[in-house]
């Protein structure tokens, strides 16, 4: 005697419906199947995209150091790349942990 394949196993799961009074839950039955493998569809492809690389997000430029003047005060232009520097850091850092926690640019 063959083995049963998927189309005879889901025929005799409608007949086995229709015998024991499920005809009347049938279309409910029917749209609850329809709305989980849309999901199952939906999580699928989550899962593919999320084994695809991300575009890498672009980094700001940091700010130019001002222009030298006439007096140039070495210090202030020191203190003030040392500022953007670390405003820059900051900013890396914020995003490091957006990404460690997986909100970087609203994908989850």
């Amino acid at each position: 005697m063959g083995s049963l394949g998927a189309p005879e196993l889901l025929i005799l799961l409608v007949v086995a419906l229709l015998i024991f009074g499920g005809y009347k839950k049938l279309p409910d039955a029917s749209r609850s199947l329809g709305r989980s493998l849309r999901i199952f569809r939906g999580e699928m492809k989550g899962m593919k995209d999320d084994g695809a690389t991300p575009a890498r997000p672009q980094l700001p430029t940091p700010v130019a150091p001002p222009v030298a003047t006439a007096s140039d005060d070495v210090a202030a232009r020191l203190e003030e790349e040392a500022r953007i520097a670390e405003a820059h850091a900051a900013e890396l850092r914020a995003r490091a942990r957006q990404a460690a926690s997986g909100t970087v640019d609203g994908l989850r």
